[in-house]
């Protein structure tokens, strides 16, 4: 493996999950139902990508804030090289209760919470004054953070002048994607390196026709130092850059919890490419942490070793 001391900065929604299931039939107003599961846990997709980075003790650090509630040291707890910077705001800490589905999809609800406040200036003042060689900030939950949002422009600004490799996941926008949304990120696109989407996502941000055509498209409008990279669930995932495209897919698995999956792949992809490795081999440990995340309870990543094998299969 390439030695690096660059750092993967993961910075956005860390926030407590509460997943419950499985529910197929949402349930009549005014009446309650059981589940059969239900867990407590970190979770965002900031939490979530950081967890994995933790495990596979990757050089990371988690950037978030926090409320003031009975459940902000308890999510803080989970993040102990990290959330000691995190600025506390006087408000309920951001929960998410994830509903699963025996098909294995999910629902979400979310309040707002601490997550809503968290400023560019949290962000910026976390992070080193001048980047190292190598060094990434993802972007998590971008419609999610919005106060974060609003400042997009100016902070993607000030992460490329302080010379960082810049990520972005930016997830679903609850309002849906609109002509205004779209025009938003037209703001702050071409400062971005890497677009993390899945296929929905990568469809609805380029309004084209096919996915192939939308991830191509939208890897034109990025800085041209990376590419969209499309999550694809059971098939895989690939990369669009200007001038090709790489796929890869993914080998069947059993699945346990889909919840984070996209996160996991995050962890992996960029942890890749922390390491000096081109896209091809990203794609390829995007799967392998993902694939594993899924397939397992409690969950596990891979290790070193197990990285290092998926980067030379065939």
């Amino acid at each position: 493996m390439k030695h690096t001391n660059a750092t993967l900065y993961v910075a956005g929604n860390i926030n407590v999950d509460m997943i419950m299931g499985t529910l197929d039939n949402w349930p009549q107003r005014g009446t309650e139902v059981m589940v059969a599961q239900s867990e407590l846990r970190p979770g965002g997709s900031a939490g979530n990508c950081a967890l994995a980075l933790e495990a596979m003790q990757v050089r990371h650090r988690a950037i978030a804030n926090q409320g003031d509630d009975g459940l902000s040291a308890w999510l803080a707890g989970h993040f102990p090289h990290s959330a000691d910077a995190w600025p506390r705001y006087a408000c309920e800490t951001s929960l998410t209760v994830g509903v699963t589905h025996s098909d294995h999809e999910r629902s979400f609800i979310s309040n707002r919470g601490h997550i809503v406040r968290l400023s560019a200036d949290d962000v910026l003042d976390q992070l080193p004054p001048q980047a190292h060689a190598g060094d990434i900030v993802l972007l998590c939950g971008t419609f999610l953070c919005l106060q974060l949002y609003a400042d997009y422009p100016a902070l993607l600004t000030a992460l490329r002048q302080r010379g960082y490799v810049i990520a972005v996941d930016t997830g679903w926008p609850p309002q849906g994607w609109t002509a205004e949304v779209r025009q938003q990120i037209t703001h702050w696109l071409p400062l971005c390196d890497w677009l993390l989407l899945n296929e929905v996502e990568t469809r609805g941000l380029a309004a084209c026709e096919t996915l192939e055509a939308s991830a191509a498209q939208l890897a034109q409008r990025l800085s041209g130092r990376g590419g969209c990279v499309v999550k694809r669930g059971a098939q895989g995932a690939g990369c669009w850059q200007r001038h090709q495209h790489t796929l890869h897919a993914s080998q069947p698995v059993t699945v346990v919890d889909t919840i984070g999956a996209g996160d996991s792949f995050n962890a992996g992809f960029l942890t890749a490419l922390l390491h000096q490795h081109a896209p091809d081999t990203a794609l390829r440990w995007g799967i392998a942490v993902a694939s594993l995340a899924i397939s397992t309870q409690p969950r596990r990543y891979p290790d070193w070793h197990q990285l290092q094998l998926s980067a030379q299969e065939r």
